[in-house]
């Protein structure tokens, strides 16, 4: 199982995505120095740092001192007494008092002690289990906050796109305007392109500002400085058939849970069981006669009558329990199986999205755009035509890059579901992200 959760993260950290800074970029970075932060970084922060994963050192320390409260025999309990003292005639005052000296305890019957200690070290197990699954939830936040990232950096590159086609506009228009092939109205609608471009380009920075700061909230950074390292996401993996990957979940975290959960349930049963037995009370003492000076031994053993029948209810609540758990399980594994389905479906079709749009759509507009633009300076077309090209290019990058992003976080759900990592080929060396 820790293999199997290990390798999880492994293949989270595989999922990064990301594209390549601009020269600026890196002058800048340079200057101000920066810190680069890969993916595997940002997650090894939240591993050391979250508090919800520290809050599992507590309550392992918690459960630690219940097993050893647990494991606990009964105490024995010393006790002294007095008899016959003050009374009247031959017994006034301590003349014929008897004191008795005395030492008891309980004798467990059906296996209570052993019963508490497999319910304790169950839980502790258990504990380990839920803090692996904890941290892998964790982890896998990290890779969606860093994806986040990673598109409001492509949002700004595609907006910088826009901006370059929208300078040539302008320019164009005037070119026409000085040569009195077009009116001034051209110029300006042109310029207000131009604008609009730009203010794409600058709610895009803000996003990649909050979502840096979104991702280093995970561990606390209030001021963060570094620039995201991670690789394109319109490189998407190949991936196994719904039932290949439909038969790893049966070994996911989440349900390698119901497994601790069982045992906790089976000692919880036990122990009830063993309650069915019923405990001896025992005392031995010595009592001592005054008047006689005599010494005598003394000793008792009590048990409580009717101990079976009381142990049935908690008996057959312990055993609903167990019961119940294999439906709940059930449940979770139907539940499992939905999301699989749910995201291995978005991640094919985006996949096919994709590379329709970089195989076929954009190289067409993009030759489209570059004839209207020559059309446009020889007269043969309006300025409303080539503008229109151009916001059916930027549309279509904007389009393929939501359907990789919808690829890239059913991949990260994937992964999560069933613990195995898809990375796709790609030697392109990765630069940083920053705003």
């Amino acid at each position: 199982m820790r293999v199997r959760l290990a390798a999880f993260a492994v293949c989270v950290a595989a999922c990064a995505v990301a594209f390549t800074t601009t020269a600026a970029d890196d002058l800048r970075l340079k200057k101000t120095g920066s810190k680069d932060l890969t993916l595997n970084d940002a997650m090894i922060r939240v591993a050391d740092s979250h508090p919800d994963l520290r809050l599992f050192g507590a309550r392992g320390d918690a459960l630690a001192a219940e097993r050893d409260r647990l494991a606990l025999r009964p105490a024995l309990i010393a006790g002294a007494g007095i008899e016959n003292a003050f009374g009247s005639s031959e017994s006034g005052g301590l003349r014929g008092a008897e004191l008795t000296l005395t030492l008891a305890s309980v004798l467990e019957r059906g296996g209570k002690l052993d019963a508490r200690r497999v319910l304790a070290h169950s839980r502790i197990d258990a504990l380990a289990v839920e803090r692996e699954t904890r941290r892998l939830d964790l982890l896998a936040e990290v890779a969606r906050r860093y994806l986040a990232a990673v598109a409001a950096h492509e949002q700004r590159e595609i907006a910088q796109l826009d901006i370059a086609q929208r300078q040539r506009t302008v320019a164009g228009a005037r070119q026409r305007l000085q040569a009195g092939a077009s009116p001034e109205s051209v110029v300006l609608t042109a310029q207000a392109a131009l604008a609009r471009a730009e203010l794409d380009r600058a709610r895009a920075e803000q996003r990649l500002v909050a979502a840096r700061q979104h991702l280093a909230a995970l561990w606390g950074e209030r001021d963060p400085d570094f620039r995201i390292i991670a690789r394109d996401p319109l490189t998407l993996p190949a991936i196994d058939d719904f039932s290949a990957l439909s038969a790893l979940v049966d070994n996911t975290p989440e349900l390698a849970q119901f497994a601790d959960a069982r045992r906790i349930r089976e000692a919880r049963l036990q122990l009830a069981r063993s309650d069915a037995a019923a405990d001896l009370d025992w005392q031995v003492g010595m009592r001592r006669s005054q008047s006689t000076d005599d010494f005598g031994l003394i000793g008792s053993v009590s048990m409580a009558l009717g101990s079976r029948s009381r142990a049935q209810p908690g008996i057959r609540v312990a055993e609903a329990e167990l019961a119940a758990l294999e439906i709940e399980r059930e449940v979770k594994g139907l539940a499992l199986h939905s999301t699989l389905a749910e995201a291995h479906g978005r991640y094919r079709v985006a996949q096919v999205e994709v590379q329709r749009w970089q195989n076929d759509v954009l190289p067409k507009l993009a030759r489209a755009e570059t004839a209207a633009e020559r059309a446009y300076r020889a007269g043969a077309i309006s300025y409303l035509e080539w503008a229109q090209l151009q916001s059916e290019r930027t549309a279509a990058r904007r389009q393929q890059l939501d359907a990789a992003l919808d690829a890239q976080r059913a991949l990260i759900e994937i992964q999560r579901l069933t613990g195995q990592a898809f990375v796709a080929a790609d030697a392109a060396s990765t630069q940083g992200i920053a705003p």
